[in-house]
């Protein structure tokens, strides 16, 4: 999960393409401008006349320059806008057009990473475990409901394995539908092969597509990186573990499936706590029950959990075995 320089290297060389882009955008519309509109061109050198004239006239003690300045400088802009959206060019054409406004381009917004670089470090690390194949073809749109039975009915529940998986397929839409505008997590559980990591899937590819940054870990992993940040420096695996944290969405897969004991009972809860506390997301997919859940992991877990997270549940056939029929 971490990444390496040379990744580093890579997405920096991504920016440096940004800002090539951007000024080569820039330089063209000022050609086509400056021949179109010969009259924007001498209002530039009025306005870098004017800056140099006003500093000399503050250094001479002046002090009506500033005002002067900004006044001058004012009625040049708007005149140069007048023009230009008199030829029917938008009001901003000669200014940069960045890829990201936030950051303009730099990656980086007070020295902290900005959320298009988190979600270009995700991208490079799906690209490289190709992660990014899978959801191309485990999404929302090639999501089947012909695989979900009317006739299996969940005995805890009383619904059918297809009504159950009609409501999670909600659930999850609507998940991505207010992701950003309202705080929610899910747990999705249920017995074996029933879905709910196609379900976990199908919500990574809507949102990365959404420009969101992503973190997809199995149960193992996760528990990988909270114990090289809790035990030993590991300058890469350091750096992985940080975006556990920063990530907007973190997707734990196949909770259960991990060697359990008291460091990752204590350090489940502290992970799923913190991003609570700091109102970002977290689906959690497992094969347990949800009393197996609160006997493995201790209530105080269950209980954040329970109360934080909108519980899905999933049931019936083996659908891989279900494919392996069909063929």
């Amino acid at each position: 999960m971490a990444l390496t320089n040379s990744q580093y290297d890579a997405i920096m060389r991504i920016y440096e393409q940004k800002h090539l882009r951007t000024h080569d955008r820039q330089t063209r519309h000022y050609r086509e401008i400056y021949e179109k509109i010969p009259r924007i061109r001498k209002i530039d050198e009025e306005i870098s006349s004017l800056g140099a004239d006003g500093a000399r006239a503050m250094i001479n003690g002046h002090e009506e320059a500033p005002a002067r300045f900004r006044t001058q400088l004012h009625a040049l802009r708007e005149e140069k806008q007048s023009l230009l959206l008199s030829a029917g060019y938008p009001a901003d054409y000669l200014e940069p057009s960045y890829e990201c406004p936030v950051c303009q381009d730099t990656g980086y917004v007070n020295g902290r990473k900005c959320r298009c670089f988190q979600k270009a470090e995700i991208d490079l690390l799906y690209t490289q475990s190709n992660l990014q194949d899978i959801l191309q073809s485990e999404n929302f749109a090639s999501f089947r409901m012909d695989y979900y039975s009317s006739d299996y009915i969940d005995p805890v529940s009383g619904k059918s394995s297809l009504e159950m998986a009609r409501e999670a397929l909600h659930a999850c839409r609507e998940f991505t539908d207010t992701f950003g505008h309202t705080f929610q997590n899910l747990l999705i559980y249920g017995n074996t092969g029933v879905g709910k990591t196609f379900l976990t899937h199908c919500i990574a590819r809507e949102l990365m597509d959404q420009i969101h940054s992503v973190i997809y870990v199995t149960s193992s992993q996760l528990f990988d990186l909270l114990g090289s940040r809790e035990f030993g420096p590991d300058p890469e695996k350091s750096q992985a573990a940080s975006l556990l944290d920063e990530c907007e969405l973190l997707i734990v897969d196949d909770l259960g499936t991990e060697l359990t004991n008291s460091f990752t009972v204590s350090q489940l809860f502290i992970c799923l706590n913190d991003r609570i506390l700091q109102k970002k997301s977290t689906i959690i997919s497992t094969n347990l029950s949800l009393n197996e859940i609160k006997s493995i992991y201790s209530e105080r877990t269950f209980s954040r959990i329970s109360s934080s997270y909108r519980l899905i549940k999933l049931a019936g056939d083996d659908i891989r075995i279900k494919k392996k029929l069909m063929k």
